[in-house]
């Protein structure tokens, strides 16, 4: 009897199987959309990179870059009144890209956004911005230079990375070697790229190509020889048309 009422109480503190509820499971979050600047930097493949020593230069060159078929381009974090220059190019060309280059804490990423900048760069890889970007819509270049590097910026989020210092470590040898174990990662070329070396990095699998003093030339730049940034411009955007997709 002890065995048939220990049975009977367990059946009666047990419930129904039809009865019992799962509980539901959290909602996932939606993946967040590759930033509009990634489709504009991989479609332009030039990202045309300007520091001046003023603000008013610094606004004149940036238009003379865009006369000149400059799509995407970026203003460096130095450059005094940045963000000012950030701001006018945004409200005169909001259909281009514009971003703001050598960012290197939080804070002035903060600032860079502030001013309407769709991507941020740095010549090396800040956790601090890329963590704090990361559900953004702002896309954050990281630069890096080794295969270890690589593999740290994209697994802390990177979805496209620059490779700084280019030419110094090889050029388009190095940029070749680097990309083979990384196929799937676009990858910026950076530093002391010229416009008749933009086929080569190409070839090499650099997604885009920085393009600094090639085309703000610093003696032009000094002489306010605006209408020949937008010639050196034209140059670059025509040669980098032909690898567009």
């Amino acid at each position: 009897m002890r065995v048939a009422a220990s049975q009977l109480s367990l059946a009666t503190t047990t419930a129904p199987a039809h009865r019992r509820r799962r509980a539901p499971a959290p909602p996932t979050a939606a993946p967040r959309p590759p930033p509009k600047a990634l489709a504009a930097i991989l479609r332009s493949r030039v990202i045309a990179c300007l520091r001046a020593q003023d603000g008013e230069t610094a606004l004149q060159a940036a238009h003379a870059a865009v006369r000149g078929g400059v799509t995407v381009l970026e203003v460096v974090m130095t450059t005094p009144g940045v963000l000012e220059v950030i701001e006018d190019l945004c409200r005169s060309y909001p259909s281009l890209t514009f971003g703001v280059g050598t960012v290197l804490n939080v804070a002035d990423a903060r600032k860079a956004l502030g001013a309407g900048a769709q991507f941020l760069m740095s010549p090396g890889t800040v956790l601090d911005i890329l963590h704090d970007l990361k559900q953004s819509n702002v896309l954050y270049i990281p630069g890096v230079l080794t295969p270890t590097e690589v593999l740290s910026a994209c697994s802390a989020g990177a979805e496209v990375v620059k490779v700084y210092p280019a030419s110094v470590m090889g050029g388009e040898t190095y940029m070749s070697a680097l990309k083979k174990p990384f196929p799937l990662v676009p990858m910026v070329a950076s530093q002391g790229i010229k416009i008749g070396s933009i086929k080569g990095y190409m070839e090499a699998g650099a997604s885009a190509v920085v393009l600094s003093d090639t085309i703000f030339e610093n003696q032009l730049m000094r002489d306010g020889k605006f209408s020949e940034i937008s010639e050196l411009a034209n140059l670059a955007t025509l040669e980098a048309l032909q690898f567009t997709k």
